[in-house]
């Protein structure tokens, strides 16, 4: 593709576009004592394209981490400071994140499994590292686990999950919740806020039409963003509402929380 040929897509930061989790002071309280408060951020923004393709996914995250508009707003964290990206962005990486659930029933194997006990409350289970480690999170990490697959992998990969997977794992110094309806609740209605969703034609069933995309840009000196370092919890997403013709980057950087409600 020739210079003359590469496509421009223009994007214009929504600063008025609320999200009801970060209203919401129970699940505040809770991203603050998963040590997550502070550290996770969600910008939306407009962009002049009246089309999307998935198939030029990689294009459109590149006109977005080089977009002027976007990059006075992005920040990266380095011990507990927030700065903006200082050097151009010349590459990134897109991967395509499967996002089809309309219901919370993916979840429903963790009920049965023996991750839980009948009240709620998490099994625990013995660890060298980490004296207060339990099943749950041994079935979100490792594939040793007996309980591993009793979530498939095609529903591991949706971003519901992967969601809820981020939630339990939390920040660098979480403390661990007994039982499982925060993290449950919270992934609702925090994936009811990221995600749109239309009735289809056909059926009248609702389906979600946004699509996402797990996001990493780099500068001249190596990945830049999210964070310069490769960390299972410093994670960033790309949503697409193609209709709304609008984006959200849904971020969190790992490190040790120092924010207060």
């Amino acid at each position: 593709m020739t210079m003359a040929e590469e496509v421009t897509i223009s994007f214009n930061p929504l600063p008025n576009k609320n999200f009801s989790f970060l209203q919401d002071k129970h699940i505040l309280a809770r991203l603050m004592k998963w040590s997550m408060l502070g550290r996770i951020s969600v910008q939306s923004y407009g962009f002049d394209r009246c089309y999307f393709s998935c198939h030029k996914a990689e294009t459109f995250a590149k006109c977005f981490f080089r977009d002027p508009a976007v990059v006075c707003t992005l920040r990266k964290m380095e011990a507990g400071l927030s700065v903006p990206l200082d050097k151009p962005v010349l590459s990134v990486s897109v991967e395509p994140v499967p996002c089809t659930e309309v219901t919370m029933g993916l979840f429903d194997p963790i009920y049965s499994c023996g991750i839980l006990r009948p009240s709620g409350h998490v099994v625990k289970c013995f660890h060298d590292v980490h004296p207060d480690y339990d099943e749950l999170r041994k079935m979100l990490q490792d594939d040793c686990s007996e309980h591993y697959h009793a979530v498939g992998r095609e529903e591991r990969e949706e971003f519901l999950f992967c969601l809820f997977k981020h939630l339990c794992l939390g920040g660098e110094l979480c403390q661990y919740e007994d039982t499982i309806d925060p993290y449950i609740n919270t992934t609702k209605q925090i994936y009811k806020d990221l995600i749109s969703v239309q009735k289809g034609p056909a059926m009248k069933r609702i389906q979600i039409v946004s699509k996402v995309f797990k996001v990493c840009a780099f500068d001249e000196s190596g990945r830049c963003f999210p964070g310069t370092r490769e960390e299972e919890q410093t994670f960033a997403y790309l949503i697409v509402d193609p209709f709304k013709q609008q984006v959200t980057l849904f971020c969190h950087f790992y490190g040790v929380g120092n924010f207060t409600l």
